[in-house]
C-alpha cells in the first residue's frame, strides 16, 4: 500500500482538507443533542416559545453549515481519490510496459488487466470513503462518549465499555476478512483469464464443440468465486447485526438507568434525550465505521496487488546513452539461453556472424529455438551465457532506443490495432508520408488488396484486425516494418499465411530493397530460405548446420530432412 500512498501525497492539500471539513460537519452534528436537550429543559418545561424558536433556528443553521461542509468534503476527497487512481493506473501500466519479457511470462495477462481495472477501482472507493469517514466516525464516537462524561459521568459509563467492545468486534473481523478479500481477487484473475481464452478462441470452441465443456469450467470457477464471496460476505455482514445487538442493549442499559435518575431529581429529562441521541449517533456512526472497515479491507488487500507489479524489479538494464553501432553487421558467440523457469536451455551453444546486407535464412522444426534466436538479437531476453554483438559491440552496451532503433520486426504473430491501414503503418514511424506507405505496401505485396479496400489507407481495421484474412493481416505486418527503415529486419515465419507464389514474389521484392537491409529470415519452409547467403539449421536449440542451401542439401541430414519433407518428388526423382 505504500505505492499508493505515495500517489496520494500528490493530493496532500486535498487529503488533509477532506477529513477537516468532515470532522467540522462532525462537530456540527455533535451540537444538535445540546440544543435539543435546551428546547426540552429551557423551552418546552418553561413554555418559552420564543426560546424555543431561536434554538429550532439555530438547528437549521447547524444542518444547513453541516450540509455545505459534507459537499466540500466529498468535493476534496473525489479529487484526491480519482486524481490518485489515474496517476497509479498510469504508474501501473507504464511499469507493465517496461518490464521483459521474462517478467511478463510470470505476471499473466488477466492477473494485470484485473489489477489494472478491478484492484485499482476498489482502491479509489476506499480512498474516498477513508478520507471521508476514517476520521469522522471515531470523532463522532469519542466525541459523544465526551459529552456523555460532560452530560452524567455515571451514564457515561455505558459508552466507555461499548465503545471498546465494538471496536474489538470490528478489528476481529477485520483481520480475519483481508487475506479472504486477496484470494477473492485472485479467483477473479481466473474468472479474467478464463473469460479471455474463451473470447479469443471462440472459433476453435465451436468448431470443436466445445460450448458446454468451456460453459461448465467457466461456471465451476463463477461458483467458487461465488462461494468464497459469500463466506466473506456473511463474515463482514455479522458486523452490523453484532454491531446493533451491542447498542441496543447499551441503549436499554442507558434509558434504565436514565429513568431512575430522572425520577430522583438527578438528571433532567433533556439531559436523558441528550444521550439517548449521542447514543443513536454512535450506532449510526459504528455501522458506518463497520461498512468502512468492509471497503478499506478489499482496498488493501487490492492496493497490495498492485503494489507488487510496481514493486517488480526489471531484470533487464539499460545504460541513459550507449554506442553507436559501427555497421549492420551481427555475431553471435557460444550463445545459450534458458527461460525462466524451464527444465533446460531453448539454446545451446549457438555461434554464427552475419555481414552487414547480407540475409540469413534460420529452419528448423517446431520448437528448436528460432523464435527465442529473434528474441535474444532484440533483447526482449537477455542471453543466459555467451556474448550477442550488434556493430561490433555488446547489446547491452546499446540504450534501449539506440538498440531498438536498429531493428524492423515482424512477429511470428501477426499483431494490428484497432484503427485505420494508415494508421497500423504509421505505427513504425510516425513521420512516413503516404508515398512511404505505398512503397512499403508494394513491397509486402499488400498494395493491391488495400487499394481495393473502401478508402484505402484510410479502411478501418478492426480489434486485432479480424476483418482481414490471415495472409492479409502478415503482409500488411511486413509493411509496417518496411515503413521504419531500419537498419536489419528480422522476419519471423512472416510468411506462413502466404501461398508459395506470393511468397516468392516478397522474397524478390525484399532483394531488390535500396539501400538493403540486414536480413534475418526465420521459416519453417525451405522454399523461403533457399536463396539466403546462409542458412543456419537449429535442432532443438542447437546449431545442427550452417552453409548455403546447396551445401546443406548435399552434407546435412537435418535440413535434407526438412527439404524433402517438403519437396519429396525431388528425392523420387535422384
Amino acid at each position: 500500500m505504500r505505492y499508493v500512498f505515495k500517489y496520494l501525497s500528490d493530493y496532500r492539500k486535498e487529503s488533509i482538507l477532506a477529513p477537516l471539513f468532515k470532522l467540522l460537519e462532525a462537530l456540527f452534528d455533535l451540537f444538535v443533542p445540546i440544543v435539543v436537550a435546551r428546547i426540552i429543559d429551557q423551552g418546552i418545561k418553561t413554555h418559552n416559545q420564543p426560546y424555543i424558536f431561536g434554538q429550532v433556528g439555530l438547528l437549521f443553521l447547524l444542518a444547513f453549515l453541516g450540509i455545505a461542509a459534507s459537499i466540500t468534503a466529498q468535493w476534496f476527497a473525489a479529487k484526491a481519490s480519482v486524481g490518485m487512481a489515474t496517476k497509479l493506473r498510469q504508474a501501473t501500466f507504464d511499469k507493465v510496459e517496461s518490464l521483459s519479457f521474462a517478467k511478463i511470462d510470470q505476471l499473466s495477462p488477466s492477473s494485470l488487466i484485473t489489477r489494472l481495472t478491478s484492484d485499482i477501482n476498489q482502491v479509489q472507493t476506499g480512498c474516498n470513503m477513508a478520507l471521508r469517514l476514517l476520521l469522522r466516525s471515531p470523532f463522532i464516537v469519542f466525541g459523544s462518549m465526551i459529552a456523555a462524561f460532560l452530560i452524567n459521568v455515571k451514564a457515561a459509563l455505558i459508552f466507555l465499555v461499548a465503545v471498546p467492545l465494538l471496536a474489538l468486534v470490528a478489528f476481529g473481523i477485520m483481520l480475519v476478512s483481508i487475506p479472504l478479500y486477496r484470494k477473492v481477487q485472485k479467483s477473479l484473475d481466473e474468472i479474467t483469464r478464463l473469460t479471455s481464452e474463451n473470447l479469443t478462441g471462440v472459433r476453435v470452441i465451436r468448431a470443436f464443440r466445445k460450448e458446454k465443456s468451456e460453459v461448465a469450467k467457466f461456471d465451476a470457477k463463477l461458483t467458487a468465486m461465488t462461494t468464497l464471496n459469500e463466506f466473506v460476505g456473511r463474515l463482514s455482514v455479522a458486523l452490523n447485526p453484532i454491531t446493533y445487538v451491542m447498542i441496543n442493549l447499551a441503549m436499554i442499559a442507558l434509558i434504565w438507568f436514565g429513568g431512575q435518575e430522572v425520577n430522583q431529581g438527578q438528571m433532567a429529562q433533556g439531559q436523558v434525550v441528550a444521550l439517548y441521541n449521542y447514543l443513536a449517533q454512535m450506532i449510526v456512526e459504528l455501522i458506518k465505521l463497520a461498512s468502512l472497515i468492509i471497503t478499506i479491507n478489499r482496498a488493501w488487500a487490492c492496493g497490495d496487488r498492485v503494489g507488487q507489479v510496481l514493486a517488480t524489479e526489471n531484470d533487464l538494464t539499460y545504460p541513459e546513452s550507449g554506442a553507436k553501432p559501427q555497421d549492420k553487421s551481427i555475431k553471435v558467440e557460444n550463445v545459450s539461453f534458458t527461460y525462466p523457469g524451464a527444465g533446460g536451455p531453448s539454446i545451446s551453444q549457438i555461434s554464427f556472424s552475419v555481414k552487414p546486407g547480407e540475409t540469413v535464412g534460420i529452419i528448423g522444426g517446431t520448437g528448436s529455438g528460432k523464435t527465442s534466436l529473434i528474441s535474444l538479437l532484440t533483447r526482449f531476453y537477455d542471453v543466459t551465457s555467451g556474448n550477442l554483438l550488434l556493430g561490433g559491440r555488446k547489446v547491452q552496451d546499446y540504450s534501449k532506443e539506440d538498440l531498438l532503433a536498429q531493428f524492423a520486426l515482424v512477429p511470428q504473430k501477426a499483431q494490428l490495432f484497432k484503427g485505420t491501414i494508415r494508421d497500423n503503418l504509421k505505427y513504425a514511424s510516425s513521420q512516413a508520408s503516404d508515398a512511404d506507405l505505398w512503397e512499403a505496401l508494394k513491397v509486402a505485396q499488400a498494395a493491391d488488396f488495400v487499394s481495393s479496400k473502401k478508402g484505402g489507407l484510410d479502411f478501418e481495421l478492426e480489434q486485432e484486425g479480424r476483418n482481414l484474412s490471415g495472409g492479409q493481416k502478415q503482409r500488411l505486418t511486413i509493411a509496417r516494418a518496411l515503413v521504419k527503415k531500419a537498419g536489419i529486419l528480422l522476419l519471423d515465419d512472416s510468411d506462413s499465411a502466404l501461398d508459395l507464389a506470393t511468397s516468392a514474389k516478397l522474397r524478390q521484392s525484399l532483394a531488390k530493397l535500396d539501400p538493403k537491409p540486414t536480413t534475418i529470415l526465420v521459416s519453417q519452409r525451405a522454399s523461403s530460405v533457399m536463396q539466403a547467403d546462409q542458412i543456419l539449421v537449429l535442432d532443438d536449440g542447437k546449431l545442427a548446420g550452417r552453409g548455403t542451401h546447396a551445401e546443406l542439401l548435399k552434407n546435412n541430414p537435418v535440413y535434407q530432412e526438412i527439404y524433402y519433407s517438403q519437396f519429396p518428388k525431388e528425392k523420387e526423382g535422384e
